[in-house]
């Protein structure tokens, strides 16, 4: 933690006097901290006691006294940004992007990753509205520091209370010693899905949205990695991942994932490529008849078995396999045929697991038959578990 620059946002809750001990905390860790305070919040805690503790000016307005505090600087300056308490207001505004306050502009200038810490009553804690947000929030890469439970400020008692400071700072330090954990290795990530065009107005292709591989991507690059993200047809983006490589269909994929294999001393291959794809393009639109169609279909290229032939010593391949029965027979002859060192299985016959959804349901099988099995966990959950994997799979090999 020493030396790391820390934006602590402080918005409009009762807890507000918990920022106050975290901040003197992050300080003895030897963080520069810079606090950040909503209009609301100065009703809990005055700003004056949060100068003296970080030895810093304390923002609260983008414009104060014909000043103009520069948000975006503060973006690029912070090593994470520290949402704590964090508000359902606020993380609302966040979720949405309503910057109409110096802390929700900083967030949307921050560079690096933005940890809540939220703090709330019981019933707003499990309101749909919060947990969309929450949702929301995790699946753009940010990560929610639990909640306590106990007696909450209107005399009820669940979940909802503001982590306690300590809890907070030893998460932030698991965190910046996790980042150092693939410091110079370079991975490559595949994911998303490929679409095979039949004609400039259609194709062939599947559900997937790429969520499970972003994860993934980001999970690795918070772990100090170079990641490249090869990445199919989807409006997702990473947060975090600058190496991203566009591409349509599976020969495109083919050519960007092989030309990269070889700097890579890490490959996960999360894309769900297709199998096949026409035969012949048609230039033009295909025209309805009153008769039927048939379509011819061949084989697209075997991302996954051509970097398995190409894998050299020391290189770890991480797989997928997603199936419907069968489930690990298919998954270990796949692990087997194409070279990988653990296939990550999970199974449409899961509810919540499979294309399109925030979560995973998910088993680990490895080269020396292994298993690992997982409950049902937010897809950026899986991806940290895989990023675990791999750091152990490289340590044995090294």
């Amino acid at each position: 933690m020493r030396d790391k620059r820390i934006i602590l946002a402080v918005t409009g809750s009762i807890a507000a006097y918990k920022a106050a001990f975290l901040t003197r905390l992050l300080v003895t860790q030897g963080c520069q901290v810079q606090v950040l305070m909503t209009p609301a919040a100065k009703a809990f805690v005055a700003p004056l006691t949060f100068a003296t503790l970080s030895r810093r000016p304390v923002f609260s307005d983008v414009v104060d006294e014909d000043q103009w505090n520069n948000h975006v600087e503060l973006g690029l300056w912070a090593d994470a940004m520290v949402v704590a308490p964090a508000t359902a207001s606020t993380i609302s505004k966040c979720t949405h992007g309503q910057s109409d306050n110096m802390v929700v502009a900083t967030y949307l200038s921050a560079r690096g990753p933005v940890f809540f810490a939220p703090a709330m009553d019981l019933d707003m804690w499990e309101h749909a509205a919060t947990r969309d947000n929450l949702q929301a929030l995790i699946a753009r890469g940010d990560r929610i520091i639990p909640v306590g439970h106990g007696e909450l400020a209107s005399g009820l008692t669940g979940y909802g209370r503001m982590a306690e400071p300590e809890d907070i700072v030893e998460y932030l330090t698991k965190f910046f010693a996790l980042k150092d954990q693939l410091a110079g290795k370079r991975a490559l990530v595949t994911a998303g899905p490929t679409h095979e065009a039949l004609d400039p107005v259609r194709f062939i292709g599947n559900p997937s949205t790429g969520k499970m591989g972003i994860a993934i991507a980001e999970a690795l690059a918070a772990r100090g990695a170079e990641v490249d993200l090869v990445l199919g047809p989807t409006h997702l983006r990473p947060q975090h991942v600058s190496n991203v490589h566009l591409v349509t269909s599976a020969d495109e994929m083919c050519r960007a994932s092989l030309e990269r294999f070889e700097q890579a001393d890490i490959a996960v291959l999360t894309a769900a490529v297709a199998d096949y794809k026409p035969a012949a393009y048609s230039e033009h639109k295909i025209k309805k008849t009153d008769g039927d169609q048939s379509l011819q279909l061949v084989r697209t290229p075997d991302i996954a078995e051509q970097l398995g032939q190409r894998k050299r010593a020391g290189q770890i391949i991480i797989g997928f396999a997603l199936e419907t029965q069968d489930a690990e027979e298919n998954a270990r002859a796949k692990l087997r045929k194409k070279n990988f060192d653990m296939i990550v299985l999970n199974s449409l016959a899961d509810q919540g697991a499979g294309f399109g959804h925030d979560t995973n349901k998910v088993k680990f099988i490895f080269t020396d038959n292994q298993e690992r099995d997982f409950e049902l966990k937010s897809k950026q959950a899986v991806a940290s578990d895989i990023a675990d994997a791999i750091a152990e799979l490289i340590n044995t090999s090294s």
